[in-house]
């Protein structure tokens, strides 16, 4: 898969994409990442490629001659991959975006910075408009590398276990449950009994309601959207009695005191 970057920092994607599985994704050939820099496409000697904006304000805008240089220069006209501005008023990215963009042979991102972008570059030029989440940052390019990183996890071969990104959180639907490593006991907090039994069917059991469980106590909207088995359901409804009796004694030993 080739992923294309436009940006006015490329040397922010080099320590990262040099390192664990990104690096060996590139090494494998299973990804390519093409870092662009706009401001080779300015064409004054000062290589600019932002200015005031119209109307008065603070910050600079991004040029567009630059902008659309570099792309029509690289993806061609008409391009035929996404090319995806990455920005706070873009939908926001979540598994299911990862997913549809991993099947795609090609990718591209353009990373804001400034201000922002020219709008005609907004209406005329990018496909696509995503945000990591309700914050600002300096430019693009983090959020840019967030994507690249998750795209690959999915790619068949990029992880060293291939059931690896199918228990991560979010694939499933899920939080992903707790993970334990040795010693079997540290500092008098011992490893949960059932990781150390052998038995395979309790251990799946134990790892699907802590995955219930952590995802009901952190993030109970997700399970709005699940299609939950009756077995999760059961559990579920056990749990929420457990947290009530817990929360009635809690309440009444305060009373008490």
């Amino acid at each position: 898969m080739r992923f294309d970057v436009f940006t006015l920092f490329p040397s922010v994607f080099q320590p990262y994409l040099a390192a664990s599985i990104l690096a060996r994704a590139a090494q494998t050939g299973l990804i390519d990442v093409a870092l662009h820099d706009i401001r080779l496409w300015a064409e004054d000697k000062h290589h600019t490629t932002d200015d005031t904006p119209f109307g008065g304000g603070g910050g600079m805008v991004m040029k567009p001659e630059p902008v659309f240089a570099a792309v029509e220069a690289t993806l061609g006209m008409p391009f035929d991959c996404p090319l995806i501005l990455m920005t706070p008023q873009g939908r926001t990215f979540n598994q299911q975006i990862a997913r549809e963009l991993s099947e795609l042979p090609r990718v591209a991102f353009l990373c804001g910075h400034y201000e922002g972008i020219d709008e005609r570059i907004r209406e005329h030029l990018v496909t696509d408009e995503i945000s990591i989440g309700d914050f600002v940052l300096t430019g693009g390019e983090l959020p840019a590398l967030m994507i690249i990183d998750a795209v690959t996890r999915l790619l068949p071969g990029a992880l060293g276990d291939p059931e690896g990104a199918s228990d991560d959180s979010f694939e499933s639907g899920l939080l992903e449950y707790p993970h334990y490593t040795r010693p079997a006991e540290f500092r008098d907090w011992a490893v949960p009994a059932v990781l150390l039994s052998g038995n395979h069917a309790e251990i799946n059991r134990w790892r699907r309601e802590q995955a219930l469980r952590r995802t009901y106590l952190r993030r109970p909207d997700l399970l709005a959207s699940m299609a939950l088995s009756d077995t999760d359901q059961r559990y579920l409804s056990r749990l929420v009695r457990e947290l009530k009796e817990q929360q009635d004694s809690h309440s009444s030993l305060e009373g008490d005191s």
